[in-house]
């Protein structure tokens, strides 16, 4: 830190091969500093660092790795910008705009405070210098504004938007009572405290030449799923076997147990012919599957709109 002090930051940066910070700094007597910069400069003065300070590509920042040796050496860590809004949070949101009419509610209304109040409690973030302003009214009231603006950009016959937002926005538009369900699970859960003492969700440092990420960690995901019947399944297993046709992919004809043994015997992924989302729930029999391997599975729902098992067919043949 004296040294980063001396050269001025950019010197300090520039001179080791560092770039800023893009989540954590640490703060020492008032002034905040590159945290992997820091420690990977501090390995040479350490015993046993040889002199030597770490280049950015031999070891990953982020909170499991130079946030916590940090704070174990006793040192201030903490975020330089604030996360970004997860698919919950904004599930929150729209459906607090959905309430309104899908006109963005007033930043000192009683709807933005109180969704305000219920993302704070959630947590799920490591704190930050911005902590007291963390998903303030203000920016709630900005992240609604702006799902009503994508939502009223659907609705006049555009796209509804890229990115995550626009996801949750066109969930809202497809299936809206789904959609209010989950708000309603997640904030029923956040205010019996189920969500309490989580695993915090952190965003790595990546300022490595080569990328690096911590991966494994714990990030809670409420969503309603479509059911799907195990029996069912086990029919249109059978009913092949009875009708003397293999069980293998009826695209490309990868069998499982022609190529793995016993191990894959009877193994074989079962896709709706109507997708489950068009019709809802409905009452299937083993004429509306369709046995697929994984691959053939993945590339019928790669893309929008999905295409028939018997264009893929056609795909494969003349490809």
């Amino acid at each position: 830190m004296a040294e980063c002090d001396r050269l001025g930051r950019e010197a300090f940066l520039d001179h080791y091969g560092y770039k800023p910070a893009r989540a954590y700094v640490v703060v020492h007597l008032g002034r905040e500093y590159d945290s992997k910069a820091i420690v990977g400069v501090a390995h040479r003065y350490v015993e046993g660092g040889g002199g030597t300070a770490l280049r950015p590509s031999e070891f990953s920042g982020g909170e499991q790795t130079v946030g916590r040796r940090l704070r174990e050496l006793g040192f201030d860590v903490r975020t330089e910008r604030e996360p970004a809004w997860g698919r919950d949070e904004l599930l929150l949101a729209c459906a607090v705009v959905d309430e309104h009419s899908w006109e963005g509610p007033a930043a000192d209304g009683a709807a933005v405070r109180e969704l305000s109040g219920l993302l704070r409690r959630l947590e799920l973030y490591p704190p930050g210098p911005g902590s007291a302003s963390f998903r303030g009214p203000e920016e709630v009231a900005r992240v609604c504004a702006e799902a009503a603006r994508v939502r009223a950009g659907a609705r006049a016959g555009g796209r509804s938007g890229g990115g995550l937002l626009g996801e949750v926005v066109r969930g809202f538009v497809d299936d809206p009572e789904a959609m209010r369900a989950a708000a309603r699970e997640i904030r029923e859960g956040a205010l019996r405290g189920d969500f309490d003492n989580l695993p915090r969700v952190e965003e790595d440092d990546a300022s490595a030449e080569w990328p690096s990420a911590v991966e494994g960690r714990l990030r809670l995901r409420l969503q309603y799923v479509r059911e799907r019947s195990r029996p069912l399944r086990n029919a249109k297993v059978e009913w092949a076997r009875r009708h003397g046709r293999p069980v293998a992919c009826e695209v490309c004809g990868f069998d499982f147990g022609r190529r793995y043994g016993p191990r894959g015997d009877g193994y074989i992924e079962i896709h709706h012919v109507v997708p489950l989302h068009h019709i809802g729930e409905s009452e299937n029999t083993v004429e509306d599957l369709a046995m697929l391997c994984a691959n053939c599975h993945r590339m019928i729902h790669a893309k929008q709109p999905w295409i028939t098992v018997e264009e893929l067919r056609a795909l494969v043949r003349d490809g």
